[in-house]
């Protein structure tokens, strides 16, 4: 067994240097890996990581005695920050209250965030200089409990010929999880309420082309165990899932993996590991490397949106962030 308490290592991390305490610490019990290891992982995937959290409020899964132990979900910073650590202040509503959110720019960020124990790096979909208008809709798809994955596969390929045809590049990614992400760069000019009203109009039109696959029963206890649920609700103000390239809280150290959309109806999430990835990323670069160069118009969903409430759908539920 490692020592609980081995010496620390010092980590150069572009102009930076972080002191990685406890490296030998195993934070992922089914595969031996370690704090270092998880901290040599990120450096591993550095810009891409980078891309995937830049100028986001960023909340911290850490777990600060590896994954078996207590989970600490972290808005605020934590404390004992370098002075070049940067934040964002964002504001909750519904505690009136803000904090001080990580918002990553450089690489060393990300390491003194692992320094802190965070294993899970969970970015807002809107940026820095504009929190209230996000620049990504994400498409999550999410297998209810008796749903295999196969099902989920067909479903994305359903989501990307509809996004096909709105003229939008969808960037699919494995969640670390059962199911699967798709983002989409959009022009930051809606706000929350709007582009969750977007994403549920997309749901909807996956739901009509693929009935026996999808729901988008808002209320867990009414869908079919079966299905993929297309959870436009992370679309939400405040609501976060994993970023790319953000290892996940699992006793295998899963990684939320850019996929090519070719490879959806071969890969096995469980192979994409943090033993793994750093290989497939030094082969083929970050794979969400254009996200930022296909900026899509929700208009035309908008428009889909108030058709479908003329309709009688109704709008999705509050949700006051």
């Amino acid at each position: 067994m490692a020592p609980e308490h081995s010496p620390a290592v010092e980590l150069e991390v572009g102009s930076r240097t972080v002191r990685i305490s406890n490296p030998d610490r195993v934070y992922f019990p089914a595969s031996g890996a370690t704090k270092l290891d998880l901290a040599n992982y990120y450096l591993a995937v550095g810009d891409g990581i980078v891309r995937a959290l830049r100028e986001r409020p960023c909340m911290l899964h850490r777990y600060p005695t590896g994954v078996a132990g207590e989970k600490v979900h972290q808005k605020r910073l934590p404390r004992g920050a370098p002075p070049w650590m940067e934040t964002v202040e964002v504001y909750f509503p519904r505690f009136g209250r803000t904090a001080d959110e990580l918002c990553v720019t450089e690489l060393a960020h990300v390491i003194w965030a692992v320094q802190m124990s965070t294993v899970e790096f969970h970015p807002w979909n809107s940026r820095r200089a504009d929190t209230e208008r996000p620049d990504e809709w994400r498409i999550d798809l999410d297998p209810m409990p008796d749903c295999p994955f196969d099902r989920v596969r067909r479903v994305a390929h359903v989501a990307r010929e509809v996004l096909d045809e709105l003229g939008a590049v969808g960037w699919p990614k494995t969640s670390g999880g059962s199911g699967l992400h798709v983002y989409v760069r959009i022009a930051p000019e809606h706000g929350f309420a709007d582009v969750r009203r977007a994403a549920l109009a997309f749901a909807r039109e996956v739901e009509r082309r693929a009935p026996a696959d999808v729901t988008t029963t808002w209320w867990r206890r009414d869908r079919d165990p079966s299905l993929v649920f297309v959870d436009y609700n992370q679309n939400a103000r405040d609501h976060t899932i994993a970023s790319a390239y953000s290892v996940r809280g699992t006793p295998e150290a899963t990684v939320s993996t850019p996929l090519r959309w070719d490879e959806i109806d071969d890969v096995d999430p469980r192979d994409c590991t943090l033993r793994t990835v750093p290989a497939r990323y030094a082969e083929l670069g970050d794979l969400h490397a254009g996200i930022d160069d296909a900026v899509f118009d929700l208009s035309p969903l908008l428009r889909w949106a108030e058709r479908d409430e003329r309709d009688g759908a109704p709008a999705p539920p509050d949700d006051d962030g």
